[in-house]
């Protein structure tokens, strides 16, 4: 009888490390998968800033073709009216 209380409760042990592995591998799992989510969230946070980086760059260089288009606009008024008096 006590043999097969040993028995028993080897059994129920054997199967509860058999369950702890599945989870200690699951776990392994997801964790190898946050890690994949957090590189990816710090890739696209590179490429975000990027693009923030050439958006400010095209924005500055439209400004500068816009001064530009008021200067010529500017002298164009000055010679219409340098050669209308």
């Amino acid at each position: 009888m006590a043999d097969q209380t040993q028995d028993l409760m080897f059994e129920i042990l054997r199967k509860m490390q058999a369950d702890m592995a599945l989870l200690k591998d699951g776990q392994r799992e997801t964790r190898q998968d946050l890690n994949s989510l957090r590189n990816h969230m710090h890739l696209m946070q590179g490429d975000f800033n990027n693009m923030r980086g050439t958006l400010t760059q095209v924005l500055d260089r439209l400004d500068r073709i816009e001064n530009r288009l008021e200067l010529r606009e500017l002298q164009e008024a000055q010679a219409r009216f340098e050669t209308h008096p």
